[in-house]
């Protein structure tokens, strides 16, 4: 088979992988480059690629179990995948910087986001590079953020009057609401496949920390929510047709810009799951719900 070729697009984040197919079946040697390319570059993308969802899902499942998503409409021919259509009368609800899916105790290793219809301008995707945010962090609030725990809420990320909860209909969100209690996550995560440390709380989810009084806690996570924006933990990137995103969820944030509307823009995503957050100096926590 022949090696994938890998052109980074910032010092910081990103990456383009060709030489690749991805409507045949990859060998062990081509997943294991394209797991180390996104290990070293945490987001990569594969351009003029040609995949029917089922084929989708099966490269998607060569790296873990795949997440279903509790509101958001399946792929009818892969339904453990779903369906972001947006337009006018179905505004985006990404327009925010967050991690996926940090409401559950076992958040995604990563996410497959395929470009299905795209309007003719606008509608870029942002990601930023969460070790590096952390990196630029002072030592002693370096020191003092890995001690913390934070409370990750499904109902923050998606409120009952909001587009996707109400798009799902009351007994659909009424039902995942229930079977998603708060959770508690590490505010600084170690890697689970690099070792690094890289920052775990997004405006998305990340609803408080715990053992601060509220006005602290805010005041901490609004900074941090600035922080993690600056351009050089950044990479954008503009969607060409039958074009492919694959990031690495356990040390990114991303933000789907807002730009496009009236104009349609469709994708279809699969989420990998991963493993539970944990702190390299202390044990991953048993889910509790917020106090």
């Amino acid at each position: 088979m022949p090696r994938l070729t890998i052109t980074p697009l910032t010092p910081t984040i990103g990456a383009v992988i060709g030489n690749v197919d991805l409507s045949k079946t990859l060998d062990g040697e081509q997943i294991a480059d394209i797991r180390a390319a996104l290990l070293q570059h945490k987001v990569v993308f594969f351009e003029d690629q040609h995949i029917t969802p089922v084929q989708h899902r099966d490269f998607a499942a060569r790296f873990g179990d795949l997440h279903t998503h509790p509101l958001y409409p399946g792929v009818p021919e892969a339904p453990e995948m779903f369906i972001l259509d947006n337009h006018a009368s179905n505004p985006t609800d990404n327009d925010a910087w967050h991690t996926d899916v940090t409401f559950i105790e076992t958040p995604p290793l990563g996410a497959i986001l395929y470009a299905k219809l795209l309007p003719e301008n606008g509608g870029d995707t942002c990601w930023a590079n969460m070790q590096a945010a952390y990196e630029a962090l002072s030592k002693p609030l370096q020191r003092f953020l890995s001690e913390l725990d934070a409370v990750h809420d499904f109902n923050r990320g998606f409120p009952a009057k909001r587009t996707v909860a109400q798009a799902a209909g009351a007994e659909k969100y009424t039902k995942a609401a229930e079977e998603h209690p708060p959770v508690v996550h590490p505010v600084v995560r170690t890697h689970p496949e690099t070792g690094a440390d890289g920052l775990f709380v997004n405006y998305g989810f990340t609803e408080r920390l715990k053992g601060l009084r509220r006005n602290e806690s805010e005041a901490l996570l609004n900074m941090l929510f600035v922080h993690i924006q600056k351009p050089e933990f950044q990479v954008r990137w503009k969607w060409k047709p039958n074009s492919i995103a694959f990031w690495d969820n356990r040390i990114t944030q991303h933000y789907a810009v807002n730009d496009y509307l009236p104009a349609r823009r469709v994708m279809h995503r699969a989420t990998i799951l991963g493993d539970r957050p944990y702190n390299r100096a202390r044990k991953p926590l048993d889910r509790i719900a917020a106090e």
